[in-house]
């Protein structure tokens, strides 16, 4: 009888545990999703890029707290930093799921794990390290502005159509407030979710016109702030929207075949630029591996790498001044 009340006890504790054990880990999903979760992430992402725009009103400011950092003292610090919110704009018109904290903390990883590795594992010199270290802390930066750079590009080319959408929408009878939803409805990223946002401040009591000045601080393209210049001296003084919207859209679609063809009549000078970037680096690489004893000084005597040293230097500055020449914005 003891061993049945025993074994009777031992499945009723096991049971109870098992129901414990599972509740805990449902309880954590639960509040891991609240927080974390696919719908979480697509309302946090909504309201982060809502804090991109200039807005002081109380209508919009619940909307547009951006934390800058997860950390609560790191917090305090970055808002004392009067770049980090420019910061923040900037990683947010690259559209990426970055915080101004996790940004610099990438970026002082990179520079000072770099900065040791040539230290004690190379053993190269203070100065060599130290440049070479700042270098591999502006990657990120580089990254970030690339990104940025291609997503301005993308919205860019998709504006024409946006704008053709909205004088269809015009002309059909609809309201301007309807075209903007209808470009965050019906067209892609990532100028969708950039009207998208016009039309929620809206929803939330923004005004028009402040929607769209947000707009132009979100996303610096000149061509999109033409737009919203026109529209706000039509809403005040008048006048035919969809001949406006249509003329800057036409306007928009020369400039960018202009840009295209230029583009195309500079492709020989952008291929001169990158073969005589490339073509050192790839006949030392060559000469080192078919002559190695040839190119050994530059590695192992002090002569040689302070030669390579001056020549990375001169080789940089040749790189940027090549890619001035070539880049032509029109």
């Amino acid at each position: 009888m003891l061993n049945n009340l025993g074994g009777n006890t031992l499945i009723t504790v096991t049971v109870l545990v098992f129901v414990t054990v599972l509740l805990m880990l449902e309880g954590f999903y639960m509040l891991w999703r609240s927080y974390k979760g696919p719908e979480a992430r697509k309302i946090e992402k909504r309201l982060q890029a809502f804090s991109a725009a200039t807005d002081h009103t109380p209508q919009a400011h619940l909307v547009k707290e951006r934390m800058l950092s997860e950390v609560p003292w790191m917090q305090r610090m970055l808002l004392t930093l009067p770049r980090a919110h420019r910061l923040d704009r900037f990683i947010l018109q690259a559209g990426l799921d970055w915080t101004v904290s996790s940004f610099l903390l990438v970026s002082c990883v990179l520079g000072v794990f770099v900065f040791f590795a040539l230290m004690l594992v190379v053993r190269e010199s203070l100065l060599f390290a130290f440049v070479a270290g700042g270098c591999a802390a502006m990657l990120p930066a580089i990254y970030l502005q690339r990104q940025r750079s291609r997503r301005l590009t993308r919205m860019e080319k998709q504006l024409p159509e946006a704008l053709d959408l909205v004088t269809r929408a015009l002309r059909a009878g609809h309201s301007f407030a309807s075209g903007v939803q209808m470009i965050g409805e019906e067209m892609a990223e990532p100028i969708a979710s950039e009207f998208r946002m016009v039309a929620d401040e809206v929803n939330f009591g923004v005004s028009l016109q402040q929607a769209l000045t947000n707009l132009s601080e979100r996303v610096p393209l000149t061509d999109l702030r033409y737009f919203v210049v026109s529209v706000l001296i039509q809403r005040d003084s008048g006048g035919n929207l969809t001949e406006v919207l249509t003329n800057l859209s036409r306007l928009i679609r020369d400039r960018l075949k202009l840009l295209a063809r230029v583009r195309v009549l500079s492709s020989e000078g952008r291929l001169s630029a990158w073969i005589l970037s490339l073509m050192p680096f790839a006949l030392a690489a060559l000469v080192n591996i078919f002559n190695p004893e040839f190119m050994a000084p530059l590695w192992t005597d002090p002569i040689g790498q302070t030669v390579l040293k001056y020549m990375l230097v001169v080789m940089l500055i040749g790189i940027v001044l090549l890619r001035k020449i070539v880049k032509i914005r029109v």
